[in-house]
């Protein structure tokens, strides 16, 4: 028959190989192993002709047959859970594993296959309790076999027949728990690493089996890029780019690092900023030394992890501190995020910080905002500051004018001047300014600085309006305000403060070569300072003349000559004023003895030149001379003691009228004349009017004479003191009376 030819055929076959093997004596020692290898041969012949038949069988005999060669009970409680779908599957895979295994195309025999699809269901049940236990090598392990069976299948079919799209689905749809095991896995990697910082100082080795994970799948990542080039095919979901993916929700979780650190808003805090920028720089530091001392070795060298984060944390950085740049900031808000973005960045309290270096260097870093922004937020702050220090100044003064009007004396300083809080308050203000500005820049500084003279110097403007009419308020009623000759003397004394403080400043915060720039400027606030010393020092010296009036009215008259006390009276009320007015400091109150001693001497001259006494005999006139050589003395005496120590040599004022009583004195008429021209010489201001009102005074020269003494003095040599101020020019005389005279 034809199975006994057969079987002669394969013995004969069999007893020619075995002949041809055992040619040499030296062979027979192999025996073995030849009997090994055909056994081996033998077994995967019947293996074919087994898979081949079950092929042929229903598909759930073939289940049964694998089931009973594997022996596995757990795949045989899976056989019992296969559903009506699986079995359109197990249908599909009858016919393309014989296809592949008929086409001899597969390098697995169907029976592999098989069993991969049996075992499928529990092997991803396997996994994700690996995932849930946290063993995630392991389960990154069985992933990778999985995929890759998935894989080869889908390859084979692709092979055989890449235009069919349905097979492919078929198998895709199959396997598609694993496109969830793979996402379920990412989910734990990115979870670790969104907590890199942290899981590297409690469980180092956890980061290192994530990295070892994301490496691995850029491994298969390339192979099946290259095998695409190769021959088109890649599988669905590759190539997966952990790598990428791990460096984008690095960079995700170092943006909310910084954008969360924002804990207050300027309704709840007024420092909200600062203490943001403080925590962002805490953060970012304590951030990147764990990076550089421990993720760095958690990680392959290419990876370059830490100039990686350095980066990521620069940008974001960025990122927020345009975002800040673009709110609406307040003046000392934008002080403080120029100041952190110009200085405390690159300061060794962040990435200058010497354990950062040398893999930081702060001179490579790009700049936080652009050059553009800063200089417009410098613009806004500075545009706002000025309205500040506007405000500022307004409101100072306006409380420095309430203290103006108290009924209690003004504060005075060590040195027992008067004063008001004034200058100190708005130095202050300027010096925080000036201390905030130079923290961002010298340029800053400097416009600062010339900012604050700007408005200075029309604060300045206002103080002297402000002084006039605290005078003009008082003139209208004296009795108030109760202490205005103390707060008039501060007022003096603050302009002597305000000069001193404005030269402290320019030396503190100035460049000597910007000197120039600011001394109009200077020289102009000098100018209204003095202005508004001397305006405030002539009003009190009105005070004392508005209280000597009643007692230089009774100068000359008749009362006078009989022995009144008026000059008495007035040193005392002059020494009386000029005990507070010691009060004033040093430069003005120079000033203010000699314009009183001046003043006293003027109004003495014009009470002679009033013509309210003409003397009507020798007698009269030598006692009323007398008396005017007397009381020139007792000035002489007080303004002494009231410039006592300031070196001022004022005798001169009184000797004119000691000079005046000579004239008044002169017995003899005939030297009258010679008498009045040396007067003139000394005094050249002295006018016509004066002499004529002086003879009419003396009461014994007739019109003629008058005439002749006047019109002849036109002619004469004139030799003044060089040091003599022109008195009489201020002198007028009552003018009814001269035509009278003159006729």
């Amino acid at each position: 028959s034809t199975m006994e030819e057969t079987d002669r055929e394969a013995v004969a076959t069999a007893v020619q190989r075995v002949a041809g093997m055992l040619q040499r004596p030296d062979q027979l020692d192999k025996v073995e192993q030849y009997r090994r290898r055909e056994a081996r041969k033998k077994a995967s012949v019947e293996a074919r002709l087994k898979v081949q038949s079950w092929i042929n069988l229903s598909v759930c005999g073939a289940a049964s047959i694998a089931l009973n060669l594997t022996g596995n009970k757990e795949l045989r409680k899976n056989h019992l859970r296969i559903t009506r779908s699986e079995v359109a599957v197990f249908e599909y895979f009858k016919i393309i594993s014989f296809k592949l295994f008929r086409n001899n195309s597969c390098s697995h025999s169907p029976a592999f296959f098989l069993v991969l699809l049996l075992s499928f269901p529990e092997i991803v049940r396997e996994t994700h309790d690996l995932i849930e236990r946290g063993e995630l090598l392991q389960a990154h392990r069985k992933l990778m076999d999985l995929e890759c069976s998935r894989d080869n299948l889908m390859y084979e079919q692709y092979r055989m027949d890449s235009k069919n799209t349905h097979d492919m689905n078929l198998i895709h749809t199959y396997f598609g728990d694993m496109q969830k095991l793979s996402e379920e896995l990412a989910k734990q990697l990115w979870m670790v690493v969104q907590r890199s910082l942290v899981t590297v100082r409690r469980d180092p080795t956890l980061l290192v089996s994530v990295v070892r994970i994301i490496e691995r799948e850029e491994k298969i990542d390339r192979r099946m890029l290259d095998r695409k080039k190769q021959t088109g095919f890649i599988p669905p979901g590759r190539p997966k780019k952990w790598k990428e993916k791990m460096f984008n929700i690095l960079e995700r979780t170092v943006s909310t690092r910084i954008e969360g650190t924002q804990a207050d808003t300027r309704e709840s805090d007024k420092m909200w900023l600062v203490r943001h920028l403080e925590i962002i720089r805490k953060y970012v530091l304590d951030d990147l030394l764990v990076a550089k001392t421990l993720l760095d070795q958690c990680f392959p060298p290419h990876y370059d992890i830490f100039n990686r984060l350095l980066n990521m944390y620069h940008q974001a950085l960025a990122t927020r501190m345009q975002e800040l740049a673009a709110e609406d900031l307040e003046a000392n808000e934008i002080v403080s995020l120029l100041t952190w973005v110009l200085n405390t960045y690159t300061s060794a309290e962040m990435m200058g910080n010497s354990e950062l270096s040398p893999e930081v260097d702060v001179n490579s870093l790009d700049d936080l905002i652009s050059q553009n922004v800063v200089d417009q937020l410098l613009s806004k702050y500075m545009s706002t500051l000025t309205s500040n220090i506007i405000g500022w100044l307004r409101k100072a003064l306006e409380t420095d004018k309430k203290d103006w009007i108290k009924e209690t004396e003004p504060e005075a300083d060590q040195d027992g001047y008067y004063q008001t809080t004034l200058p100190a308050i708005v130095f202050q203000m300027f010096e925080q300014n000036l201390q905030v500005a130079a923290q961002i820049n010298e340029d800053l500084k400097t416009k600062v600085l010339i900012l604050c003279l700007q408005q200075m110097n029309s604060f300045l403007t206002r103080y002297k309006d402000e002084a006039q009419l605290y005078k003009e308020d008082h003139l209208k009623n004296r009795q108030y305000p109760q202490c205005y000759v103390q707060y008039m003397i501060a007022v003096i004394n603050n302009c002597q403060t305000f000069k001193e403080s404005i030269i402290s400043l320019k030396r503190k915060y100035l460049k000597s070569d910007m000197e120039d720039t600011l001394s109009i400027s200077h020289a102009n606030m000098d100018a209204i300072l003095d202005i508004i010393a001397k305006e405030g020092c002539s009003s009190l010296l009105d005070e004392v003349f508005m209280d000597l009036e009643p007692h230089l009215n009774e100068l000359m008259t008749k009362k006078w000559l009989m022995g009144s006390n008026a000059v008495g009276t007035i040193c005392v009320t002059v020494e009386d004023y000029f005990n507070d007015f010691a009060k004033i400091k040093k430069p003005y109150k120079k000033t203010m003895t000699l314009e009183a001693h001046r003043r006293v001497v003027v109004e003495y001259i014009r009470a002679i030149m009033l013509k309210r006494i003409s003397f009507k005999n020798a007698e009269e006139r030598k006692e009323g001379a007398e008396r005017m050589i007397k009381e020139a003395e007792q000035f002489r005496f007080l303004f002494k003691k009231l410039a006592a120590g300031s070196g001022e040599d004022t005798e001169g004022l009184c000797d004119i009228i000691e000079a005046i009583a000579e004239v008044i004195k002169l017995t003899d008429p005939s030297l009258l004349y010679l008498e009045v021209s040396t007067l003139v010489s000394k005094y050249p201001d002295i006018r016509d009017d004066h002499i004529a009102a002086l003879l009419t005074v003396r009461g014994d020269a007739s019109r003629d004479m008058k005439q002749t003494i006047i019109e002849t003095l036109d002619q004469g040599p004139s030799q003044p003191n060089p040091n003599y101020v022109p008195i009489f020019k201020e002198i007028t005389v009552p003018t009814l009376t001269v035509p009278k005279l003159l006729k």
